[in-house]
């Protein structure tokens, strides 16, 4: 993964894990990611997606694609693994979800 993690705000306390995310890219651009787990579907999804000040909705697989050559499964699964190392944090995949 050529994107290094700059600073992190991780929300484990809700009902679906939220992260928030600003990496830096090659180049020195940056990347700002929000996204969540959601315990019903069992995936990442990106809910917010930043770059170099451009918002781009929700849409990630462009960068992953042309910079990370990976999926976006595989690059926010990464990411959030760091993460959840760092914080001591363990995802409940095989829960039963009710709501």
């Amino acid at each position: 993964m050529q994107t290094k993690i700059r600073k992190v705000k991780f929300e484990r306390e809700r009902k679906n894990p939220l992260y928030n995310v600003i990496m830096e890219c090659p180049e020195g651009k940056e990347l700002y990611v929000k996204f969540d787990y959601t315990y019903a579907t069992g995936n990442y999804w990106p809910l917010e997606v930043n770059y170099n000040k451009k918002n781009y909705g929700a849409k990630l697989a462009w960068y992953t694609r042309e910079v990370e050559n990976m999926t976006v499964k595989l690059f926010l699964e990464t990411i959030a693994n760091k993460i959840n190392k760092k914080y001591n944090f363990e995802l409940k995949v095989n829960q039963n979800y009710v709501e």
